[in-house]
């Protein structure tokens, strides 16, 4: 099983009433959550670790993760309220306002860790959850705990306007988490927002450097790259229409897992010497399933059948 680590809330997306009216609709989301229910839909062992609420809204979430076939008899459940996320589209590309103050997954704590067994293959972190303590601290503790034993990935999704004020704390743990990490997920603006400027497949050698063995880099409606000690493999995005990008790369990191989980990859030696055929899969399944996400409104993304 592939257990996903990370923040899990409510994206209230824009939406226009039958009366003309602009309006919020709520769509269970979390870039983290993203990933896992995009796993169980393409047909990967997926489970889920969270601090969820027990209010309506985490009902939709617990709802939402069980209709993916996703596990998540991993996550704490607490009486907290859940978070939400108000979105704001413009041209497809989405902006938030995060509403997260004393909900059930930013005071996830030490004592909520679960306990893993043998199941679980891969662990995967990332998203705002790294950002506010102490679940910021309690993921870090869970990858620190677990990077000797099984493989895990990291994809932080950086949002600059959430980490205002706690820029040099994030980088700190970003860079520890990172260092950790077997496999390192990085939009090209992400990339750019950590290491500088410069040529992308120079500055994920960078972050190879620092003890990760692969690295993916999604570039936008050009494709995605996974950059190596030795290997650049490139794969194109597929063209489609843009309806928006809610959850694109979260999809893309489920496809990336998803194949390495089908060819019997998630191991660390394994992960340490991936053939280009392997790394072309990985892009391929990634970018073709973030396509269909894209293609339709919010984090909806594809089941198996659908590519």
């Amino acid at each position: 099983m592939i257990l996903s680590c990370g923040e899990a809330l409510i994206d209230m997306l824009p939406r226009t009433t039958t009366l003309g009216e602009p309006a919020f609709s709520p769509y269970a989301g979390g870039a983290v959550f993203n990933t896992a229910m995009a796993l169980g839909r393409l047909g990967a062992p997926s489970g889920f670790f969270s601090g969820v609420s027990n209010d309506m809204l985490g009902e939709i979430l617990a709802d939402t993760l069980t209709a993916s076939k996703v596990d998540h008899s991993f996550c704490a459940r607490s009486d907290r309220p859940t978070t939400v996320a108000f979105v704001k589209l413009v041209n497809g590309q989405a902006t938030y306002a995060f509403y997260d103050e004393a909900t059930a997954g930013r005071m996830l704590a030490l004592t909520d860790l679960p306990q893993l067994g043998d199941e679980i293959e891969a662990l995967f972190v990332g998203g705002i959850s790294l950002v506010n303590d102490p679940a910021a601290s309690t993921y870090e503790a869970l990858q620190a705990r677990e990077a000797p034993l099984r493989v895990t990935m990291i994809d932080p999704n950086i949002r600059p306007g959430f980490i205002a004020g706690k820029e040099a704390e994030y980088r700190a743990r970003i860079e520890r988490m990172v260092a950790r990490a077997d496999i390192v997920k990085l939009s090209d603006e992400d990339l750019h927002w950590l290491e500088g400027a410069g040529d992308l497949v120079a500055l994920a050698r960078g972050i190879l450097a620092k003890g990760p063995k692969v690295v993916f880099i999604t570039e936008g409606a050009a494709g995605a790259r996974a950059v190596t000690a030795t290997q650049d493999r490139f794969v194109a995005a597929q063209k489609v229409t843009v309806v928006d990008t809610v959850g694109a790369g979260d999809t893309f990191n489920a496809g990336v897992l998803a194949a390495l989980h089908q060819a019997g990859a998630l191991s660390k030696s394994r992960v340490a010497a991936l053939s280009d055929a392997e790394l072309d899969a990985a892009l391929s399944l990634g970018t073709r399933a973030a396509a269909v996400t894209v293609s339709r409104a919010g984090a909806n993304p594809p089941w198996a059948h659908e590519l």
